[in-house]
């Protein structure tokens, strides 16, 4: 069973094919992906109708570039899967109404997929994929959560964020910094010129005891600091502006690795699972390795081409589902896009 996957969900393209013969994980066989980075740069930050009239452009050519780099063609596709949400709803659309419509034209059942679950499910197509039950720190764009995960779509919601996730975090941090978008990576580099004890910034909740976070402060503290550093005689510096970012990253990563143990101690599991976008972050990645290390912890993350927004997690996730006969599948008729949906909302029952 080949499934094809669409993901439209905001500034980038993805599309990929997974072949799910068998009980075992699914072969990722071919993926491509056209990001809108360059595009939105001009605007500091995503336009929404820019971004969902370049998904129109780049779908197809994507899709045919998938097929010949697998050596396969539209009917050697058994199910069709697009990013159902959540997102921006009019790039959601362009990917809903192209499965719906190669859905039709080949009949071929077509199923919606949550865009956070295919980031979830991501790391099943590393080369050490985890095994159930586990923790998941899922750190995508605006989310940020905790989830306790039995097998796919059993999921158990421990902690998110009550304002702003991390990746929101970094990204306006950044700007205040002055740095481009997509200011996270940005950030990131410049960091690697600072010290990270330059700044003492706040980490929201970091004793709480409970699993939930808090940004909003901690940019708050940044723009406090900007401030004042561009009121001196002279301005901010570049080696102030690198402490400055290697003090943010600190901090971010510092309450995203204590949340997430204690996740795992509250849970009893010894397995973690890192997945989105922050989850390629270098620092986040090398303080979590050390500490689960340390505790007799197996950290997984998804390939590092995998972090981002991509199709080959959504056709993933279709996959992963057909196995457990738990997709949602249509024919037909039209379809549907949810930009924000929960989830803990998702729904697993298996409909025809």
């Amino acid at each position: 069973m080949r499934v094809l996957g669409i993901e439209s969900s905001c500034d980038e393209t993805g599309v990929a094919l997974v072949d799910a013969s068998g009980d075992g994980v699914p072969a990722l066989l071919a993926h491509a992906l056209h990001s809108q980075i360059s595009m939105h740069q001009a605007y500091g930050g995503v336009v929404p109708e820019l971004a969902s009239r370049d998904h129109i452009r780049r779908v197809l050519p994507l899709t045919r570039e998938v097929l010949a780099s697998a050596g396969l063609s539209l009917a050697d596709v058994d199910v069709i899967a697009y990013t159902q949400g959540p997102g921006l709803a009019g790039a959601l659309l362009v990917g809903a109404g192209v499965a719906a419509s190669l859905g039709a034209a080949l009949d071929r059942p077509v199923m919606g997929i949550h865009h956070l679950e295919g980031h979830l499910l991501s790391p099943f197509l590393s080369a050490d994929p985890p095994e159930f039950p586990f923790v998941a720190l899922l750190v995508s764009g605006g989310h940020t959560q905790l989830m306790r995960v039995d097998d796919v779509g059993s999921y158990e919601l421990l902690g998110e964020t009550i304002d702003d996730a991390a990746g929101e975090a970094f990204d306006k941090s950044a700007k205040l910094l002055g740095l481009p978008y997509p200011g996270g990576p940005h950030l990131s580099k410049l960091a690697e010129q600072g010290s990270p004890e330059a700044f003492a910034l706040p980490r929201p909740l970091l004793h709480s005891g409970k699993p939930d976070f808090s940004f909003a402060g901690l940019k708050t503290a940044v723009l406090t600091q900007v401030r004042k550093l561009e009121a001196q005689p002279g301005g901010i510096t570049e080696r102030q502006r690198a402490d400055l970012a290697a003090s943010t990253q600190a901090a971010i990563v510092e309450v995203l690795v204590k949340k997430a143990m204690l996740a795992l101690k509250e849970t009893g599991l010894k397995r973690l699972v890192v997945a989105g976008g922050v989850g390629a972050n270098r620092q986040l990645r090398e303080q979590l390795n050390a500490i689960c290390e340390k505790r007799r912890i197996r950290v997984h993350y998804p390939e590092l081409h995998l972090c981002t927004d991509n199709g080959a997690m959504i056709a993933l996730a279709a996959a992963l589902r057909l196995q457990r006969d738990m997709a949602t599948l249509t024919r037909g008729g039209g379809f549907e896009v949810k930009p924000r949906w929960d989830l803990s909302q998702l729904a697993s029952a298996s409909q025809l």
